[in-house]
């Protein structure tokens, strides 16, 4: 925090220098990420930072760290302004090009996956601080290969799958409605929440597979770690979003500052 703004927080809040200290060390959450259908990193987290179960998490915590699955909804840039494409380059779109979350660029085709079908589908949106703001979905194009890095150009951006403009937020998700087009097999939905009264926006990429058989209509993610596959399976494994405890639990492990403060300096 600069010293200007620093001091007037003191003159403001009647705080000495040392309880404002204490403050900026108190433990706190973000912002949000993908629900349902859920989101890679919050599937990693539903696993478990310290000993996830499928292979695409624990390579995701070999490469990037567990502090990243802790800071599960903190996937953001600050300044975006709607510059998406020009501030991420392809290849880091899961993580917004921030190194502590290069984990989930990872190029995989095993990553944890939910079960859609085209049609109708509800989108949950897991929300710790509310704001103002757009959302957008997008779906990889036909023909998508997870097993190459996520690219601009792998997504129908002109197609957008879901769009919501200050959805209300209740019980600790955004819910808005879209339609998911043809698709087979392994894709991926990049959803994009630029904020109206900041700059600020949080992305996430979550991983599905259509032809499935839950999941059409209002989404397949379950609460409470993923499910894994059989060893030797070549499919991927079911996708599960974290429970309330598990969010619960690692909320003092967070390092990203949360409470709708309405400024570009996150941290």
């Amino acid at each position: 925090m600069p010293a200007r703004r620093k001091a007037a927080v003191v003159a403001a809040l009647g705080l000495t220098p040392l309880a404002l200290t204490a403050l900026a060390a108190a433990p706190a959450s973000a912002h949000g990420s993908m629900g349902d259908p859920v989101s890679r990193v919050s599937q990693c987290y539903a696993e478990g930072p310290e000993s996830p179960r499928s292979a695409a998490c624990k390579a995701a915590v070999a490469a990037g760290g567990t502090q990243a699955l802790y800071d599960w909804n903190g996937i953001r840039i600050g300044d975006a302004g709607g510059r998406h494409q020009e501030l991420i380059p392809d290849g880091k779109l899961c993580s917004a090009n921030n190194a502590e979350f290069k984990g989930l660029d990872l190029a995989r085709a095993d990553w944890p996956a939910t079960s859609v079908k085209s049609g109708s589908y509800t989108f949950k949106y897991r929300v710790t601080a509310p704001h103002k703001g757009t959302f957008k979905v997008y779906v990889t194009k036909p023909g998508y290969d997870p097993s190459k890095p996520l690219a601009w150009g792998d997504l129908d951006l002109a197609n957008p799958v879901a769009s919501a403009v200050d959805p209300v937020a209740e019980g600790g998700f955004y819910t808005f409605s879209g339609t998911l087009p043809e698709r087979s097999g392994k894709q991926v939905l990049y959803a994009v929440w630029q904020r109206s009264d900041s700059p600020e926006a949080f992305y996430s990429c979550s991983d599905v597979t259509f032809g499935g058989g839950s999941g059409s209509g209002s989404g397949g993610g379950t609460a409470g770690g993923g499910s894994t596959t059989a060893p030797g399976s070549s499919a991927a494994p079911s996708a599960s979003a974290p429970s309330e405890e598990q969010i619960e639990a690692g909320t003092e492990k967070s390092t990203v500052e949360h409470g709708g403060h309405g400024d570009q300096d996150a941290r």
